[in-house]
């Protein structure tokens, strides 16, 4: 594959109609025939399962759900760390009143015109320095060119700046990668109990202590400085330094991967990223993203009686179900997506980003949605100007347990 100028006139946008084009999805999945829209907008979108719980693959009842009052984090361990022995629970499970003033006090971390100004730099110089080193070295494994990139980013923002060996990101990578068996007996669960405790034990002494140290001395526009000022405990700021680390880490990691294999095997799509604006390559990421979230399910539980309006239909959610929203479905929703859901389209909202719940919504939304957007487009628009770029070998696709979020290794890159 050549280089391309800038410049160059793009070839018109085409891709066939009818096409699954995820790559994180087997095929079946087609765009419906006009005569077949009435079935596909009257599909069923609340679905009760056997166990009781509630499964969501409409948009607007999803957005009520993730917008609502009465429902609280189900999801990421939800059960688990509640047992823990916390005095501030980490901000991804609190809800309510604690959960807005935790939320509006770390913002400024987060907001979009913070991310433009504070890290623009840094997402450039780090892509600047791993696409040289692709270019002198001619190859290169696109999932490690990732994990560089998105791990100094999370450790800036979180201020993990301090680490006394290298390999941070393969310490926080291991808490997503750590998972029971489905069928464990006691031999798998004592694994996993002390395999985490060693990693919680790594990350603390290798990064997070020396951090604290340096904040103590030096506080920094950060996170972890925010958290050492506000005398959060040692356990608590922990917890709160993985959850955003590994929130940004591998969630950022993956979507890179996959946007890149999109884009590579596409020629007129990495035209028109190219050609394209800041806020053009943005919303085209935004529609990749659509297609193919990394975290593909989202799960509340209601803590009260919740009624939902299913169309015109009231549905009537017991005190104590869970309901599952599946972020993919959600996302492809004919009456948000329009037809073609499974189709790469940049034009989709005309101009406007499209809808999606890949960041998730209402009070929980990520709040790393601009990093993780700004953070790909960078790395890629420097990526993609590599004059003979080529995939050589896609990479194989497994699947996270805890956020049901596609995990993408063995991707080879070459510039010769």
């Amino acid at each position: 594959m050549s280089g391309l100028s800038p410049n160059a006139s793009s070839p018109p946008f085409s891709s066939p109609p009818g096409r699954d084009e995820r790559k994180t999805a087997g095929p079946g999945a087609t765009c419906p025939a006009p005569g077949l829209q009435r079935q596909v907008l009257n599909r069923q979108v609340l679905q009760r399962q056997p166990d009781g719980s509630v499964k969501i693959t409409g948009f607007d009842l999803a957005s009520q759900i993730l917008r609502g009052r009465n429902l609280k984090q189900a999801g990421f361990n939800a059960d688990m760390v509640a047992r823990l022995p916390q005095k501030n629970t980490s901000i991804l499970f609190k809800d309510g009143e604690d959960h807005r003033r935790q939320r509006s006090a770390v913002a400024r971390f987060f907001a979009p015109a913070v991310v433009a100004g504070r890290y623009r730099s840094l997402m450039s110089d780090l892509s600047l320095r791993l696409v040289q080193k692709l270019v002198a070295d001619k190859r290169a494994t696109l999932d490690d060119m990732s994990l560089d990139l998105s791990v100094a980013v999370a450790a800036e923002i979180t201020g993990l700046t301090e680490s006394l060996l290298p390999g941070i990101g393969h310490r926080l990578s291991r808490f997503f990668t750590n998972e029971i068996p489905a069928k464990a007996n006691w031999w798998d669960i004592l694994v996993f109990v002390l395999t985490s405790q060693v990693n919680l034990f790594l990350v603390y002494f290798l990064d997070v202590r020396p951090a604290m140290k340096a904040r103590k001395r030096a506080p920094r526009e950060d996170l972890l400085s925010h958290l050492v000022a506000q005398k959060w405990s040692v356990i608590d700021i922990l917890t709160e330094c993985i959850t955003y680390s590994t929130a940004g880490m591998s969630t950022t990691r993956e979507f890179i991967i996959l946007a890149a294999w999109h884009l590579l095997e596409r020629e007129d799509l990495r035209r028109r990223f190219l050609d394209a604006d800041e806020a053009g390559r943005h919303a085209l990421l935004e529609e990749i993203l659509r297609l193919e979230p990394a975290v593909g399910t989202l799960l509340r539980r209601a803590t009260q009686k919740v009624t939902l309006d299913n169309d015109g239909i009231r549905e009537e959610i017991a005190a104590g179900t869970l309901l599952e929203i599946d972020v993919r479905e959600v996302n492809a929703d004919p009456k948000t997506a329009g037809r073609c859901p499974y189709h790469i389209d940049p034009g989709r909202a005309q101009g406007r980003p499209p809808a999606h719940m890949s960041f998730g919504d209402g009070p929980h939304k990520c709040p790393g949605a601009a990093v993780a957007i700004q953070e790909t487009a960078i790395f890629l628009d420097h990526l993609l100007r590599v004059p003979n770029l080529r995939l050589a070998r896609a990479p194989g696709v497994s699947w996270n347990k805890t956020t049901a979020g596609y995990v993408l290794r063995g991707a080879i890159i070459t510039a010769e």
